[in-house]
Formats: C-alpha cells, structure tokens, sequence
C-alpha cells in the first residue's frame, strides 16, 4: 500500500456512487465535473470532513464541543489522511470590530511598532487596540459608527402633532410617548411642523430637561420634557429595546442610519492614543492606507531595534498584494468582503508557513478573480505545494484546472445523473476526454458576430462612489452588457450608482434566500400548494395532510425528519425520526397515493423527474424555467439553506423569465457553473433581451463576456488604481485595445 496516496475506497456521501480513488500526495489535484456531479460529496463531505473529524477526536470532550462537529462520512475506508485545512468560500464571519487588520494578525504587529516606536509614547501595544477600553473612542466605544437619526424621515413637516407628524411606533397619534409632546403646552398641536418657529422647532427636537410652565394637567407630574431627538436616543440606542424588533425593525432601519463617529472620525481610537505617530503618520492612517501603499511606507522606515518586527509586517502585507488584495485596507471590516475576497483571505494565512505535509482543500480559489489575478493565485497554489503540501481544488476555471498534476472528472451528469468518476489523468488528455468538462476545454472559442443596437440609455453622472474618480456613463438599453475589469477596480460600485439612481432595477444576486430550514423548492415555486391540493381530490381528505408543517407533521420530531439530542459536554446527534423513517410526515399520511406516488415520493423527485410526472401547468410552468437556468438534478424537498450562491442566483432567475421590459443586474452568475451550463445560462440571458429585457452582469467569465453586445471595462487596477473607465464598446474592438487588461485575457481566450 503507497503512502504517497490519499486511498478512498465506497465513497457514498449524498450522490456518490460506490467511488473509489486514489489522489497522488504533494501534488495539486483538480476535481471537475457539472454542479451537482458530486466534487463536493467527495471532497468537502468525505474526505475534508473525516480528517476533520479525526483531528476534533485527539482533543479532549471539552475542546471538542466547542468544535465545528463532523460526522462520519458514508465511506468504507479512508487511508493515508493529512491534516486538512479547508478555505472555502464561507464569507468570514465576524462583528463590525473585526477588520482585514485583525484577522489577519497585521493590526497586532502594527500595535506593537507603535508602542516601541510611536512618539509620543501613550501605552503599551494593548492601548492600540480599539476593543481595549483605555485605546478606544468614548463615543462611538471603538467601532468608529454612530447610529444617526435621519429627521426628515422621522418627521413629516407637513402634518402637525395631532396629524402624526412623528413617524413611529409609539410616537405616533395616541402613542404613550406622543402625549409627552401634545401635553407639554409649548404647541399648536394642529400646527404644521413648517411653520414652528426656530424656537418651537428646537424645543420639539433638541431640547433636554426643559422646565414646563404651561404644560396640560394630563401630562406626567413626575415626567421631565425631553425633546424628541434626546428621547430617541435614550430609547433606542444606549440600551438593547425590544421595541425596534419584528414589525418595527424595517421602520427603525429607515429612520437611523450609520453614520461616522462625529469624535474619532471612524478611527475608533481616543484623541490620546492618535496623538502616537510614526512619521507623522498615527495607527488609524496606516489602517486607512491600501494595502500596497502602507507596505511603501514600512518600508521607508529603518529602526534596527525593531527590525524583526518591520519584516514580519512587511512579509504579511506582501502576502496580501500577492494574492491580488493589495487594494484593501486594514480597516476595511470582514463583514464587507465577498466570498472571493474570504477565500484569499484564509489563504494569507498559509503563506509563509513552516508546516508541510498539509492537505490544503479548496473550493473554487478562482471565484471573483479576473484572469489577470488567476495568474498570481496559480502561482500560490503551485508554492504550496512545492513546500510539499497536497492541494485538493474544485474548480470550473480552465487555466487553474491546466495547473493540475492530476485531474478526477466527476459525473457524467448532476444529481442521480453524476456521482461517478468519469476521467482521471492529466490536463491534455482531459480535453480529449468524452465527458462534458472534455468536450468543453476542447471546444473553439469565438465572439459573438452580430450586435443589438440600444434603445435608449441610462446614465450615471459625476459619479464618485467609494473609489470611482467623477466618472459618467451610458448604459445602453435592450442589450447585453457586461462591466468587466479587476476585482476591485469598480465595478460594484458602478453598479451601485446605476441602482441608486433606478429604483426599480432588479438585482439578481447570489444571498441568502428569505426562508426557514423548512422552506424548500417545492414551497418557494409555491408548486407544493398545488401538489397538496391534487392529493386531497384524488384521497377526498383534507390538503393540510400533505403539509409537514401542519396536521401532516409527524408528531415525534415536529416535521423535520430528525431528532436532535443534546449530549451536553459531548457532541449532539441527529438521527432520523424512526416514528417517520424521517419523511416529516405521520406514517399514515403516506398510505395516500398520487398516481400511484407518495407525497415524500414526489418531494424525493428530482426537478427533472417532476417534470415528466406532472402534466398540470401550473406546476410544469415553474419547473420548465428551474430547469432552463440548470438546476434539474435538485429535488423538490430539497432545503433552500443548502443551496450554493449559484444555485441561489439562478433559482432567483428562474422566477424572473418571462418577463418583459425590466431592467436586471447580475453580479457574477457563472459562479460554481460549469462551462456546459454557462451556455445555457447564456441563452436565458439572449431570451430575457430578445423579450425586449436590459441585462447588466458584472463578470470575469470569457464565454459570457465574448458574447457581450457591449462592454464597459473598469480599471486599470484596483482601489486607488481603479474607478475608472478603461474601454467602452464592442467586444471585438477590446481586443485591439492597448490598455484593457480584459482586451488581453479576451484575445488569449479566442486563441486557445
């Protein structure tokens, strides 16, 4: 037996097949295949979790339950595990106090040069910290936002007291704090807000602790005036109320805004520690410098007692420009960073590590990065492991799948369809392969010979939103139009301002899916409804039957089809309901039949299978579009919270066919697609724009931009760099052009 293998033999997690494998050790093995042909399952589900898995068990009960929990892949045996470190795409989580500099660890090192280095000196590195007590600002208690009162919205000016001039809950006409104001005696209560006097207007907001002479005889004798500002705040911000939850949320969001902390200026920090510098530079500056002119300036500096330390910062800071951030900042929070952005994130941290023999597992590294940036990312990945680490990769990218030392194709199809190794070997023999990820790579490249004519345009003027310089643009109308360029290099932000402008712009975007743990496919077509009514006429019983969330639920675990038990100090266990063999659903629901199918039946059909099974249009009609933006291979039971970004974009699109004469942007839709289903994503996009739709995207993909009507490229580089207009025009034009880094990777793509 070779340990120079990873040795999986019976893989059957979700889709998977009965797969067996053997992955070379320090070597980059790419896993490919259509979304849903089981990368996943194999790599993240079985191999990634059971190294977790054993790792968590060398630890003691109390560290373990304050682990991620794993549980045991269906998998017959796995050999030869690494210690895996998985950095995937999961946005960083974090408080609006963790920033690029804290979770990186280069705020730290930051705070210790001030210390030993900073003039005047003000503390030690802990008075840096803005979480710290003694360093941070009073006011806005280090998180550099203060939540502002929006007036205008608060307050209608053109209605009185009595006509509820306030705007909400409790101030509102016979709300207990509206009396506070009606019975104080300094109003007209039936006078316009418009035409209080300087003084009238002062008193109704801004006055605190006002002596009343004239006040009604029913306001409070024990109550002291406060005007509306003062209460609100007193309210609503210096204490967690529960009366700016459920219902009143959306209101107190529209009201109060975050705005910069009027004290500190968003440094979070207190005046004394500020007055700390380094070359007339404070901690907040260097935190608020992009990432490679902060490096410049470490640089510049030369103090041999903290020698050691300028080089840790500087090979930190480094890493970041390495892995294309070089455009962010320290205090930029993680919060804010896309999926792409966490990713590189994670990944700094690797670099420059003495530990090898590692399993570094990722999952689709390329995600949000130009073809400019691939290049740098494939050399960090190819560094890894020549420090004589095994790197494990999903990905759909062809120039980081040509990387690979090995490649396992996965398939053939998705869902029921995939779950099987269809090719395994190297890059060239890849493209030869009959599989779709073969006949893909092997494919001619081309542009698009015929382009729409716009009907009219939007604008965006003057713009200088977050790194855009005062740019104006056109966007033509009834055509496909695609803003390209760099991460970072304003694209976003274009898109915002075209948003702001337009409010009634669809963005198709790849968040969160409003729904519980119980909301599924089924629910969110709202086909189940349908379904359910169908079963009740062919049984003669009622249609709550056939709803796991009323009187269908099994009573043992409440719908869910699993029972969860706490374990305290232990790990907790989910089993299947044994009362329903975990359907959600009583056992006597289920003697009720539908062309001979139960109802958990048809929730285990895939969209595909629905199709064929249902004849009734108001079902088909959702499932024909599911099925048109490629995802088939789902089931209808299946969980809205275990879909992917993509996979929830293009459920989002799904719902928007058919329509005509909107205006939709997409934000990267070929993410987690392979290049087989980026064509067919392409023809929805033609269909929307034939149905006389705009279509904006925001994409890195060559096969979406090459077949653009329009193209608008942003650059040259990012942050600072960025936030400007490179290119406007046809794709074929880009090519040629001198400067468009998108022109250059577009000309390599047609000649392939």
């Amino acid at each position: 037996m070779s340990k120079n293998e990873i040795i999986v033999k019976g893989a059957r997690e979700n889709n998977l097949k009965d797969v067996s494998v053997r992955i070379p050790k320090k070597k980059i093995t790419v896993f490919t295949g259509v979304s849903g042909s089981g990368k996943t399952s194999l790599v993240f589900d079985t191999i990634a979790a059971e190294s977790q898995r054993l790792l968590n068990e060398t630890y003691d009960s109390f560290i373990r339950h304050r682990l991620q929990q794993y549980g045991k892949p269906d998998v017959d045996s796995l050999e030869n595990l690494a210690v895996a470190i998985i950095v995937n795409q999961k946005k960083i989580e974090g408080n609006a106090r963790s920033t690029v500099g804290t979770i990186t660890d280069i705020y730290s090192l930051l705070r210790l040069l001030f210390s030993r280095i900073g003039k005047p000196f003000v503390g030690h590195s802990t008075v840096f910290s803005f979480n710290n007590p003694q360093g941070m600002c009073s006011c806005c208690e280090g998180l550099g936002k203060t939540s502002i009162v929006d007036l205008n919205e608060l307050i209608d000016k053109e209605k009185s007291l009595n006509e509820g001039a306030i705007r909400f809950p409790t101030f509102e006409v016979g709300g207990w704090r509206w009396t506070r104001y009606v019975y104080s005696g300094l109003f007209d209560n039936d006078k316009k807000i418009k035409d209080y006097t300087e003084e009238e207007w002062y008193n109704l907001v801004y006055a605190n602790g006002l002596k009343l002479t004239k006040a009604d005889p029913r306001f409070p004798k024990t109550g002291i005036y406060e005007g509306i500002l003062p209460r609100f705040e007193r309210s609503f911000f210096k204490k967690e109320s529960k009366e700016i939850g459920g219902k009143n949320a959306s209101r107190y969001r529209e009201v109060v805004k975050q705005g910069i902390c009027p004290e500190c200026n968003g440094s979070r920090l207190n005046p004394k520690v500020l007055t700390c510098k380094i070359e007339e530079k404070n901690i907040a500056d260097c935190c608020n410098m992009q990432v490679d002119d902060l490096l410049e300036f470490i640089r510049t500096l030369a103090n041999s007692s903290v020698t050691p330390l300028l080089s840790a910062i500087i090979e930190n800071l480094e890493n970041l420009m390495a892995i294309g951030l070089g455009y962010l900042t320290l205090s930029r929070e993680t919060s804010s960073l896309s999926g792409g952005e966490s990713q590189r994130i994670k990944l700094v941290r690797h670099l420059g590590s003495s530990l090898t023999d590692l399993t570094y597992i990722f999952d689709e590294p390329s995600v949000g990065l130009h073809p400019n940036d691939v290049e740098r990312l494939n050399k960090l990945l190819i560094e890894l492991r020549d420090k004589g680490n095994t790197v494990l990769i999903i990905e759909h990218d062809p120039d980081v799948i040509a990387i690979a030392d090995h490649i396992v194709d996965m398939g053939i199809g998705a869902g029921n369809d995939g779950g099987n190794i269809v090719y395994e070997g190297n890059f060239e023999d890849l493209k030869k392969a009959e599989t779709p990820t073969g006949y893909y790579l092997n494919r001619k490249n081309y542009l698009k010979d015929k382009y729409r004519k716009a009907s009219d345009y939007l604008f965006v003027k003057n713009s200088s939103l977050h790194n855009l310089k005062n740019i104006s643009v056109q966007i033509p109308k009834e055509i496909l139009t695609v803003i390209t360029g760099v991460a970072g290099s304003g694209k976003s932000s274009l898109v915002k301002s075209l948003t702001n402008q337009y409010k009634d712009i669809v963005v198709i975007d790849q968040s969160a899916i409003r729904g519980s743990k119980r909301s599924n496919i089924a629910t969110y077509t709202g086909i189940l409804d349908v379904i359910r009514m169908l079963f009740a006429k062919e049984n003669r019983v009622k249609q709550s039957l056939f709803s796991n969330n009323s009187d269908g639920a099994c009573p043992e675990c409440k719908g869910l089809g699993i029972i969860s038990t706490d374990l305290a100090f232990l790990d907790a266990v989910e089993v299947r309901c044994e009362h329903c063999n975990g359907s959600g659903f009583k056992p006597e629901v289920l003697q009720y039949k539908l062309k001979e199918k139960s109802i958990t039946d048809i929730m285990a059909m895939t969209i595909n299978e629905a199709n064929v099974f249902f004849s009734e249009w108001k079902i088909t009609q959702p499932l024909d579009r599911l099925c048109e933006v490629g995802l088939d291979y789902l089931t209808l039971g299946q969980s809205l919270n275990t879909f992917s970004g993509g996979e929830r974009q293009r459920l989002k699109l799904a719902t928007e066919l058919g329509n005509k004469g909107n205006i939709y942007v997409f934000d990267e839709p070929t993410t987690g697609l392979h290049g087989s289903d980026i064509s067919r994503l392409l023809k929805l996009f033609e269909k929307l724009v034939d149905d006389k739709n705009t279509v904006i995207i925001i994409e890195h993909n060559m096969d979406i931009i090459s077949q653009a009507d329009w193209i608008i490229d942003m650059g040259l580089g990012a942050g600072k760099a960025g936030g400007e207009i490179i290119f406007e025009g046809y794709p074929k034009d880009i090519i040629t052009d001198r400067i468009s880094l998108t022109g250059k990777h577009l000309d390599m793509y047609l000649h392939r």
